[in-house]
């Protein structure tokens, strides 16, 4: 299986003409096998291991995804159960964050894209074989299920990847 590569890009903030710019994150993300590379700008900063992530290979299920949070953390998915990684833009350092989730809790519910909201200072996440659409808190402890064809999100209401 190839590593899933995503490398997410900055967030962009207005700011008032009396302000100074935000300064560009620390780096770059990029999902591996086992855990999440910090890309600095000039060489490769490090190799973040993701202890206990567990998901499926694209052959069984979409993959898991990696957004950037507002402080530039990365947050990573696991495509085969509610659970998300931060790792922390400055330290490197893993916390792991079960979510409980207000609906499906019978299913195998895990997330296959996730994108943050400045706007709702929140995350959101699809979980592909389900096509249901997820609000997560920014603390990372809950998530709600959106209804079908809720347009409020990063994804528009649309599940972004197909199982075979």
């Amino acid at each position: 299986m190839k590593p899933v590569s995503l490398v997410a890009a900055a967030l962009s903030i207005s700011v008032a003409a009396c302000e100074s710019p935000p300064s560009p994150p620390p780096h770059a993300w990029q999902l591996g096998r086992d855990g999440v590379y910090a890309l600095d700008r000039a060489a490769p900063r490090g190799f973040v291991p993701l202890e206990g992530w567990a998901w499926a290979a694209e052959a069984y299920a979409c993959p898991p995804d990696l957004a950037v949070g507002p402080a530039g953390e990365a947050i990573v998915t696991s495509n085969v159960m509610p659970v998300l990684w931060r790792v922390d833009a400055k330290t490197l350092a893993v916390s792991v964050h079960p979510l409980a989730l207000d609906a499906d809790t019978d299913k195998d519910v895990g997330f296959t894209a996730v994108a943050y909201s400045p706007e709702e200072r929140a995350y959101f996440a699809v979980s592909a074989p389900h096509r249901s659409l997820w609000r997560i808190d920014p603390d990372l402890t809950q998530a709600r299920k959106l209804p079908a064809g809720y347009a409020g999100t990063p994804f528009n209401g649309e599940a972004t990847c197909a199982t075979n």
